[in-house]
């Protein structure tokens, strides 16, 4: 029986879902941190859950080849693989997309899950940093415990720079409410903003003072601009709206999902935020694109984008469930395009998804057991995989972004 505190040794098995790896005492099920697998480590278990005990790596008895020394504290967020040689955290990612689908799903993919790779350095375009004391950047896992965000190289030198300012102009204040500061900049960093959070709002002349620091730019709106072959998308978006963070990657995600979608298709865009693949859609593909989106701050980037766009986007603003229980049955809509936030899909709106019988649906997914969860649903509705593929949009961390194509079968 495992207890609390106890040091031994394991041999890691495979990654499991989360970011830590599987090893087995006795037949119990061991998760370890900060290890990978074929390696052998003395761990110190740190609880023990229903069935399954938690551990962190001790010391390293038998090294993989592929650990490396991380450049960052590696519980800095962000940064929980980064002992990982990047080569290994990708095929660690394909490996668990595919054991998820065979766990949860039971659904066997046609194909090993090619992840794209991304540059390590400098990839984010979007973080919430926080604050507390005089100090500002992510919290250590599990821990309210601020560390350096620089260190982590997630962000470019010249942002850190910027936040540094930002810092500073807010102790310099005595500013004390300031708490969390979310940070939105476009692909090429030319345009960047951010915006405080606090309790109350804060004093004009105060709040123009810290927002107009060196490095940023004037109002809560950012402007991508990504060349796809011959087309030209344009979309804003508020820093408070959800994007895609990945400045490497953004251009190849968007191409490849736009790709999946049949010329001409009548499509409808769930969880559309600001319209990425909406526009994209329109523009690139010339589907007649019905697009919506429950965030206010998305939602109104989403009606700018999508007038922009050439009349090809229909716009609603508002739940996604009432959107999908009323449009059930309608034979225009051929293809579906989801993009949920982590939790999946609502039962109601998968239900309903389900019963509309697009001959095509396109998922896009940010977690693998939930994106596993609902693909057995929808397999079991009559469809089937026609390929996964996958985009490191962020690297060191165990998260990976998924885009799945689900043809119904006849």
């Amino acid at each position: 029986m495992l207890t609390p505190e106890q040091i031994l040794s394991v041999t890691i098995d495979k990654p499991a879902a989360g970011g830590r790896m599987i090893a087995r005492v006795d037949g119990q099920v061991v998760l370890v941190s900060g290890a990978i697998p074929g390696e052998r480590v003395r761990v110190r278990i740190e609880r023990i859950g229903k069935g399954v005990a938690f551990a962190e790596t001790h010391a390293v008895e038998e090294p993989s080849p592929d650990r490396r020394a991380p450049f960052a504290d590696p519980l800095c967020g962000g940064n929980l693989f980064g002992h990982i040689a990047y080569p290994r955290q990708l095929e660690i990612k394909s490996q668990v997309i595919a054991d998820a689908f065979a766990r949860i799903a039971h659904v066997t993919l046609p194909s090993s899950v090619r992840v794209a790779p991304s540059p390590e350095d400098g990839y984010r375009m979007r973080a919430r940093l926080h604050r507390r004391g005089r100090r500002l950047g992510f919290f250590r896992e599990g821990t309210h415990e601020v560390c350096d965000a620089r260190l982590t190289r997630q962000l470019l030198p010249a942002t850190c720079d910027t936040l540094d300012r930002v810092n500073a102009a807010i102790t310099s204040l005595g500013i004390d409410a300031v708490r969390e500061i979310e940070l939105s900049e476009n692909v090429d960093a030319t345009e960047r903003v951010v915006h405080l959070d606090t309790p109350q709002p804060l004093d004009g002349r105060v709040l123009e003072h810290v927002l107009s620091v060196e490095g940023l730019t004037p109002g809560p709106y950012v402007t991508d601009v990504l060349t796809i072959g011959d087309a030209r998308l344009k979309l804003r978006r508020h820093v408070l709206a959800f994007f895609q963070g990945n400045r490497h990657l953004l251009r190849d995600l968007v191409a490849h999902v736009a790709d999946r979608i049949p010329l001409g298709t009548g499509l409808v865009d769930l969880y559309a935020g600001a319209g990425l693949f909406s526009v994209a859609a329109a523009v690139l593909r010339g589907a007649r694109v019905a697009a919506v989106e429950g965030d206010r701050f998305a939602a109104d980037d989403l009606v700018a984008n999508g007038a922009a766009a050439g009349g090809q986007v229909a716009t609603t603003k508002g739940s996604v469930e009432k959107f999908v229980a009323r449009r059930t049955g309608l034979p225009h809509i051929e293809t579906i395009l989801v993009d949920p936030p982590r939790t999946g899909l609502s039962r109601e709106a998968l239900d309903d998804i389900l019963r509309i019988t697009a001959s095509r649906l396109i998922y896009v997914s940010c977690d693998v057991a939930t994106l596993a969860r609902d693909s057995r649903r929808i397999v079991d509705a009559g469809y089937a995989v026609d390929r996964a593929d996958a985009f490191d949009l962020f690297p060191n961390t165990p998260h990976v972004e998924t885009v799945v194509v689900f043809d119904r079968q006849p």
